[in-house]
This record gives structure tokens, C-alpha cells and sequence, in this order.
């Protein structure tokens, strides 16, 4: 794709209406749900759960899935260390982030301490195992990304992560003014 079709593409932005403005949205904006086609959310479905996958296939089996990964790797940045944070970090509810905790646990992956600053609170904390783990994140999703954006030019990657990083900017925009985030 042209560097001025990029650039076309990328100042075609459907505005977020203020709270109490009616949406003007024009027509080519509205994505119609034409029988025999499919809808944003089940293709963006398919390509997580194709590409979560193909992460599976790249891991050792025995270690951790992909839902243990993603945990092990927020706590390994310094995202989240407190079961609510993980929760809140990796979109799962505190119930669901528990149960996780208690299988990565049993692995020996990593282990809960109660903080020093409120005892309430129980920070998680990576063993050497975990830490190791995490640390293979970064390499094994580039090369499933690589692989699974092979026919993709740099320049079309770069446009699908824009488009899609304000996809994602612009529902939590509106989830939030609707009070449902």
C-alpha cells in the first residue's frame, strides 16, 4: 500500500460524539451486517484464538498455556503483582485470576506473599522457574507473529496495528463514558 493511501486511510477517523451529541456518523462508516458475512467480533475472535494457537504449538507442553504465560510475563514487566491488578491486567475476572494463580502455583512457577505494607493484600512473585518462562515470551510471540504475518508488507503491519490499536482506543473510549468499564 502507498505511503498516501496509508496516510488516507489513517485520517479516515469516525469521531466519538460527546456525551449528550447526537452521532453523525456518514454512511461508509457504518459497517452493515450483510447476511453471509461476518461481523468484526468473530473475525477478531478467529484470529486470537488462531493465533493463541499457534503460541500453544510454539511452547513446551508441559510448561505453561497461554492464559499462564500472559500472567507470568504482566507480573515479569511489573504490570500487575496483586491479584486484583493481574485481574485487571490480563481482563479476567478476580475469581477466574485465583484459579490461575493456584495452577501456575502447583507448577512452581510462582509463589504468593503477603505484603509488608498491608497485610490484606498478597503480591505475587515469580520463581527462578517463572521467571524463566516469562523471559521466552517476547521471542516465541515474534516468531508466531512473524509466521503469521508473513504475507503481510511492513508497511500493511504497521496499518493494521494502527487501525486496530484505535479500534481498541475508541471502544474504551465509549465503554467508559457509557459507565461500563
Amino acid at each position: 500500500m502507498s505511503r498516501a493511501a496509508v496516510q488516507a486511510a489513517s485520517s479516515l477517523r469516525s469521531p466519538i460524539p460527546e456525551a449528550g451529541q447526537a452521532a453523525s456518523v456518514p454512511e461508509y462508516y457504518r459497517p452493515a451486517l450483510i447476511e453471509g458475512q461476518q461481523g468484526l467480533l468473530p473475525i477478531l475472535r478467529r484470529a486470537e484464538l488462531a493465533l493463541a494457537q499457534l503460541v500453544s504449538e510454539a511452547i513446551d507442553l508441559s510448561g505453561p498455556t497461554v492464559p499462564q504465560w500472559v500472567l507470568l510475563y504482566k507480573v515479569h514487566k511489573g504490570d500487575a503483582n496483586t491479584v486484583v491488578g493481574l485481574a485487571r491486567a490480563c481482563m479476567v475476572d478476580t475469581g477466574a485470576m485465583t484459579r490461575l494463580l493456584d495452577r501456575i502455583e502447583k507448577k512452581g512457577l510462582c509463589r504468593r506473599v503477603p505484603s509488608e505494607a498491608d497485610r490484606r493484600v498478597v503480591q505475587i512473585e515469580l520463581t527462578p522457574a517463572g521467571q524463566s518462562a516469562a523471559a521466552r515470551v517476547p521471542q516465541v510471540l515474534s516468531q508466531v507473529y512473524n509466521r503469521a504475518l508473513t504475507h503481510f508488507s511492513h508497511e500493511e503491519w504497521r496499518q493494521l496495528e494502527n487501525l486496530l490499536t484505535r479500534l481498541a482506543d475508541d471502544a474504551e473510549r465509549l465503554s467508559l463514558k457509557n459507565g461500563t468499564c
